[in-house]
């Protein structure tokens, strides 16, 4: 099977959202779906400053006071 499309891709899935919650499930649904605001390749950069898994792992664990 090869690559579907964009197109093909929304298609199915507006009909799975169809499917699953109702036509007017699915229309609040998309309606409350929110893109969000910013860059979140800088905000990533800047958060994890090109530092190893194991360090953020690690920071992560401390904040939840497990380490």
């Amino acid at each position: 099977m090869g690559s579907k499309t964009i197109a093909q891709i929304q298609s199915e899935g507006y009909n799975a959202l169809v499917r699953a919650l109702g036509p007017e499930d699915a229309i609040r649904f998309l309606r409350s779906f929110d893109r969000g605001s910013g860059d979140y390749t800088k905000d990533r950069k800047k958060t994890f400053n090109n530092k190893p898994a194991s360090q953020i792992i690690d920071e992560i664990l401390k904040m939840q006071g497990k380490y």
